[in-house]
């Protein structure tokens, strides 16, 4: 009876791990542009936190932000220190990864996502342990602003 229970379980664990496997394996990298400004380092730690989410980062440094941020409708209000293109959607600032891959499933009829500012502790802007708390917000080209996440800080 023990080597059944045994085989059973060494079999429901196999199964496991190929699903598991399988699951990894589906996971399909998604392409995001990122500009950001030459003499900004945490927008290169946000980029960092993007690939560790399995995003495969084109990196276009640039000294005219001001442009592509006209260019991609990010508004003034919602404006941080790198703007990012993902899927159609424009990420603007310390958007955590986990928030760009809601937006790519749920889809909203959105421009993008921001965090405005540069957050303490938001991805990119850590600094020990301490973590602000902020809001990543949706927008759209009327400028309508609505909450898409909150992270309370620490």
């Amino acid at each position: 009876m023990n080597s059944l229970k045994l085989l059973i379980l060494t079999g429901l664990l196999m199964l496991s791990f190929g699903l598991k496997a399988e699951s990894a394996a589906s996971e399909k990298a998604v392409d995001v542009t990122v500009y950001r400004s030459p003499t900004c380092g945490c927008c290169g730690k946000w980029i960092d936190h993007l690939k560790q989410h399995h995003f495969n980062v084109k990196d276009i440094v640039t000294d005219d932000m001001e442009s592509i941020k006209n260019k991609y409708g990010v508004p003034k209000e919602m404006a941080s220190c790198h703007t990012a293109i993902v899927d159609g959607y424009v990420i603007e600032g310390h958007v955590p990864a986990d928030d760009i891959d809601t937006l790519l499933k749920s889809k909203p009829k959105v421009t993008g996502l921001a965090v405005p500012s540069m957050v303490t502790g938001s991805p990119g802007m850590e600094m020990g342990g301490r973590q602000d708390p902020y809001d990543v917000m949706s927008f759209d080209k009327e400028n309508h602003f609505r909450v898409f996440n909150s992270y309370p800080g620490k």
